[in-house]
This record gives structure tokens, C-alpha cells and sequence, in this order.
């Protein structure tokens, strides 16, 4: 069964494939720093901005189990050292999951880095961190999650730079058993974000800015009575089934070889009594 464009409630829906193209007043909430949030453009596009005094974000009003979700953004430029414009999906609770993008600003002229993690039942420290192969405070690009019961992708304007897989082992958890919401904020992280703190937030240049449009989700509740588990139709757009493809792999491997930073699956002397399990099978 396919379903109409519709607006997502805040309940998990039984429907077996959405699309939603997302409308900012009707799908979101603002979390905090309301003053400091602007919904433009009928709905279609929204800021977020940083001061000394706060910084600002939102939330879908959905959560859904499974789904592929695109946004575009324009980073804050200039002197952006310090700040962190995230964007992610996460469940609540203490035992919480969590995909993230977190976009960590730097002194101007210098790259952002890109920051990526997965969170399974509030466990993290699989970090992995990237260069950009452009300035994306020029203009917008779109930055996606695939989120299925096979793989995490991370994308960049349809380019993937990371895979997370679920394994066949109880070792290695994989996010799959509560619903997420969509979230993001630009917030002070002046403590860790630029060089690992050296660099601390330039106030004189606030408030600093974020600009996102397009926001975009397709949806499935995979766990709904009745529910169609192939919904995508099993064809070239299905995210349910989808995976990184030959040609895809050979992107992604680009990114790795040239783009990446850091690597948790690397970092030895982090992991001194061994690296995680996921790290060894994947080697």
C-alpha cells in the first residue's frame, strides 16, 4: 500500500511508505531559543542563530522507526570557530539511540569538519570525521541519513562518506528498536569543537547564523500491525532496501581515502584493551 504526501503527527505512523516535504510551521517544534528562530518562506525554509546570551533549535514532531531524511543547509561562515550547527535523529531516555551530524565551525579561511557518530542505547564513541570537498557556507547542499534495518549511510549531496551495518553478533548493537525524532540546533561548543577547545568563540562576530530548506523525510513504521514491510515498492528508490551500490562504494571509498580525518576504528590508544568489535570484523 503507498501513501499521498501527507503531514506527519506525533505519533509514529501505521502507514507503509511517506513522503514528506516538509513545511517548517506545521512539522516542527522550537525547542528553545524561540527568539533566535526564524521560519521563512511559507514554511519551506528555517534560520537558526547563536548569540552570547543562547543558541536556538528545533525538533520534528514526528518520530518514526526507520526512514531516509535529507536536509539542505548553509553553514555559518566567517569566524564560525567554536560553534556547532548539529543535525541528527535521536530516541529519548537514558538508554537513548542517536545518528548524528554535528558540523563544527573553524576560523575563517579554514575547513569545517564534519562530525558523525552512532549511539545505540546510550553508548557512542564511534566517531568519524571528515573535510568537505567544498565551502558549504557559499550556498546550500543537502545532507542525508538512510536509516534501515540493514544500514546507517550518512550522504552528502548523494555522496555517502560513511556506513554503519548491523552485524550478526550481539556485540555490536544497532539502532533498531525505538523511534526517533529529527533534531537540530546551533549551539556554543567552544569547550571542544575547534581543535579540540584551543579555539574559543569570537562573540564580536555573533549572531551567528545557520540557514536550512528542503526538508525532507520518507518514512515507514516497520513495527505497525498490518504494516507492508517492502513499502519503497522494492524499486530504485526504495530506502527500505536500499544499500550502497557498486558505483556508490566507489564514491564512498573516494571520501575515505582523501576526506576523512578521523577514524574511532584507529584509534589504538583510545581503545587500549582493544577495538570495538565492529572495528575488527570490518578490517
Amino acid at each position: 500500500m503507498g501513501c499521498s504526501p501527507i503531514l506527519i503527527s506525533l505519533s509514529i505512523l501505521s502507514c507503509s511508505a511517506l513522503i514528506l516535504a516538509g513545511d517548517f510551521r506545521k512539522d516542527i517544534d522550537i525547542v528553545w531559543g524561540s527568539d533566535k528562530a526564524k521560519i521563512l518562506e511559507n514554511g519551506q525554509a528555517i534560520t537558526l542563530s547563536l548569540d552570547k546570551a543562547s543558541g536556538s533549535g528545533f525538533e520534528s514532531k514526528a518520530q518514526f522507526l526507520f526512514g531516509k531524511v535529507s536536509m539542505e543547509l548553509k553553514l555559518v561562515p566567517g569566524n564560525s570557530a567554536g560553534t556547532v550547527t548539529s543535525y541528527y535523529l535521536a530516541s529519548k531516555g537514558t538508554m537513548w539511540d542517536e545518528i548524528d551530524f554535528e558540523f563544527l565551525g573553524n576560523l575563517s579561511g579554514d575547513p569545517y569538519t564534519v562530525h558523525t557518530n552512532v549511539i545505540t542505547q546510550g553508548k557512542g564513541d564511534r566517531e568519524q570525521q571528515f573535510r568537505l570537498w567544498f565551502d558549504p557556507t557559499v550556498d546550500f547542499h543537502t545532507y542525508s541519513i538512510l536509516w534501515n534495518p540493514k544500514t546507517i549511510v550518512f550522504y552528502v549531496d548523494g555522496t555517502p562518506i560513511r556506513e554503519f551495518k548491523k552485524m550478526n553478533t550481539k556485540n555490536v548493537a544497532y539502532p533498531e528498536k525505538q523511534a526517533m525524532r529529527v533534531h537540530s540546533s546551533l549551539w556554543n561548543g567552544d569547550d571542544w569543537a575547534t581543535r579540540g577547545g584551543l579555539v574559543k568563540t569570537d562573540w564580536s562576530k555573533a549572531p551567528f547564523t545557520a540557514y536550512y530548506r528542503n526538508f525532507e523525510v520518507q518514512d515507514c513504521d516497520w513495527s505497525a500491525p498490518g504494516s507492508n514491510v517492502s513499502c519503497g515498492g522494492g524499486g530504485p528508490n526504495s530506502w527500505l532496501n536500499e544499500g550502497i551500490d557498486e558505483n556508490s562504494r566507489k564514491r564512498l571509498k573516494w571520501v575515505q581515502s582523501n576526506f576523512i580525518i578521523y577514524n574511532y576504528c584507529n584509534d589504538a590508544k583510545r581503545f587500549r584493551l582493544g577495538l570495538p568489535t565492529e572495528c575488527v570484523v570490518m578490517n
